[in-house]
């Protein structure tokens, strides 16, 4: 007893049951605006639970009517029991329809919620979750979550009445006969305690290698022709089969401790339940009861086991509830990104915000490793000017871009933008609207082109979309295909060139007509007449725009007025490509890049 309360006092010291608290809290927060109809579901499944141990109850009396026990009463009992049992159907419909109604606009609720906050996280946040984990939270943990805030205290509650019905029922009867359905208590009680402290424990192995299976499945299907090109199909195959292996471990292992501990508990609930027919036939025998009573005293140990047993099950499900509440909460209570000086962003927003000054003053950024990635960076870029960034590879070139986009904050210095006025407000989220953004790669979403164009302006029409993809030079490829504008790509343009799928991403951020343009590596993956044609769009474009080009040939900033090259030891501003063109090898080699 000392050994146990030892134990108890560590788990609560250790915050074990401040932790579940608090996860229960979160749960149900989302459980406020529909207890009216969770209080309604409670009283149905009362409604049910009494109308099932009145039906037992009925069934004795009609036995002993049949048996010749006041034979008058016959068709009374069997039009009770039919309209309990009636109740009974209908109440239970009745709570079916309302979980399922709850549980699907709750789990919808958390989703949703859950899917808001990551969007709005700070992206380095984010950093250390993988893509399958992060899906693996926002659908299983969510089901399983909105689940049990629907099923929890409504069934709690209704068990509990049942099980105090079913006693009740029983000791009215026979005192003796009510102790004995009870003797399973104490030693369920003892080993379901053991039992919860396991469960919660398998819970999170599981939840997390299950997070592993997905991430690893995402992985390779989100670079299915890197793994095929790269002739590694069997090596992700094997990977695949070594994860499936420890999954099998630590789900058999569960499954063992889950077998023993069941089938203990199921021998000592037939061994309670064997004594009870014992101790009823007794009594039937000695003639204190009756037939009809036997029978009902089956009924009711049943209904009192099961109650029972249901009842203490209801803690595990609660833990694995918590435990994936906790793996929501951990994401929800991620850092949320800041959109700083709004008040300044709306005044600049108010007025004609063309002619945008980018500035950064002795900028300093670093990552978790605290390894400086930007030093002392400084420069000014101008509206209208093209300021093209290079550099080698791995001193910086997109750890700017995440500045310049408000995705990464200045450990030191500062990063703004200025209106015409002079008006200044600093990088964040709420500065995003003042850019347009061309990344690297195919960044082209499921669904119609024309979704895609309209993600930036969605009130866009047919012929300004046209516009774009002409200049883009990428309407003689789309007017060809099945439905045009309206034709649906796969996932990450499925079904579309690399450079088919850049002109897209290219006419996008003209859509967006955003007085700063970020173009990172914008033609790489174009012909060289293509390419042309582009740059001159994009030349135009940037006439009156503050321009950023992050580039490896030179032939793609030959216009840029400003040179902004990236070192270990800070950022460099070398003039213009002229310069660069003078020093010939000696910078293509440096900065990696190409006549």
């Amino acid at each position: 007893m000392k050994r146990l309360i030892r134990k108890v006092i560590t788990k609560i010291k250790e915050g074990y049951l401040k932790e579940i608290y608090r996860e229960t809290l979160w749960m149900y927060q989302y459980a406020k605006k529909y207890w009216l109809s969770i209080c309604f579901y409670i009283f149905a499944g009362v409604l049910g639970t009494f109308m099932g141990l009145g039906t037992s109850v009925a069934s004795k009396y009609l036995i002993d009517a049949v048996s010749g026990i006041k034979k008058e009463r016959i068709f009374f009992w069997a039009i009770l029991i039919i309209g309990m049992t009636a109740a009974n159907i209908f109440s239970n419909a009745v709570i079916s329809r309302i979980s399922a109604r709850i549980n699907v606009m709750i789990q919808n609720e958390i989703q949703a919620d859950i899917f808001e906050k990551i969007i709005h996280t700070e992206w380095k946040e984010l950093k250390d979750f993988r893509s399958g984990d992060l899906l693996n939270r926002l659908s299983n943990d969510a089901v399983q979550v909105a689940s049990s805030v629907i099923s929890w205290i409504p069934n709690s509650i209704t068990k509990l009445v049942q099980f105090i019905g079913a006693f009740a029922i029983i000791f009215y009867y026979d005192p003796v006969m009510a102790g004995i359905a009870l003797l399973s208590a104490p030693v369920t009680v003892i080993f379901s305690r053991k039992f919860m402290g396991k469960m919660r424990t398998y819970n999170n192995e599981m939840r997390e290698m299950t997070s592993s299976l997905m991430s690893f499945q995402d992985d390779t299907f989100q670079n299915i022709q890197t793994v095929k090109a790269l002739d590694q199909t069997g090596v992700f195959e094997k990977k695949l089969q070594s994860l499936q292996n420890r999954y099998k471990e630590k789900m058999l292992d569960y499954n063992k401790f889950t077998v023993y501990t069941s089938s203990f508990m199921s021998a000592i609930g037939t061994g309670v339940s064997y004594i009870c027919f014992g101790w009823s036939v007794y009594r039937l025998w000695s003639g204190y009861i009756t037939t009809g009573t036997l029978l009902m005293f089956f009924q009711m140990a049943n209904s009192l086991s099961s109650s029972f047993s249901s009842l203490i099950q209801i803690i595990p499900a609660a833990i694995n509830a918590a435990t994936c509440a906790g793996r929501l909460m951990s994401v929800s209570e991620l850092e949320k990104e800041n959109a700083l000086d709004m008040e300044k962003v709306d005044r600049i927003l108010e007025k004609e915000y063309k002619g945008i000054t980018i500035e950064l003053k002795e900028v300093n950024i670093h990552y978790k490793d605290g390894e400086n990635v930007i030093h002392r960076g400084d420069f000014i870029a101008n509206a209208g000017e093209i300021t093209a960034v290079v550099g080698p590879s791995g001193e910086g070139k997109t750890t700017l871009i995440r500045v310049l986009l408000g995705l990464l904050h200045p450990m030191e210095g500062r990063a703004e933008l200025k209106n015409a006025e002079g008006i200044k407000c600093r990088l964040s989220a709420g500065t995003r609207e003042f850019f347009s953004y061309v990344p690297q790669g195919n960044t082209i979403f499921a669904g119609s082109i024309a979704e895609n164009m309209r993600m930036v302006k969605e009130d866009a029409t047919d012929e300004e979309i046209r516009e774009v993809l002409e200049m883009a030079c990428a309407y003689d490829f789309v007017k060809k295909l099945p439905k045009g504008m309206e034709t649906v790509v796969g996932e990450k343009g499925s079904g579309l060139s690399e450079g088919q799928a850049q002109r897209l991403a290219i006419a996008r951020a003209l859509l967006k007509n955003a007085p700063v343009l970020i173009l990172d590596e914008a033609t790489s993956a174009l012909d060289n007449e293509s390419e042309k044609i582009v740059q001159h769009s994009l030349e135009m474009l940037a006439k009156d725009r503050t321009t950023f080009v992050i580039a490896h040939r030179l032939s793609t900033i030959r216009n840029a007025q400003r040179i902004l090259v990236l070192t270990e030891d800070g950022i460099a501003e070398e003039g213009t490509h002229k310069s660069l063109l003078a020093q010939g090898g000696i910078y293509a080699g440096l900065y990696n890049m190409q006549f």
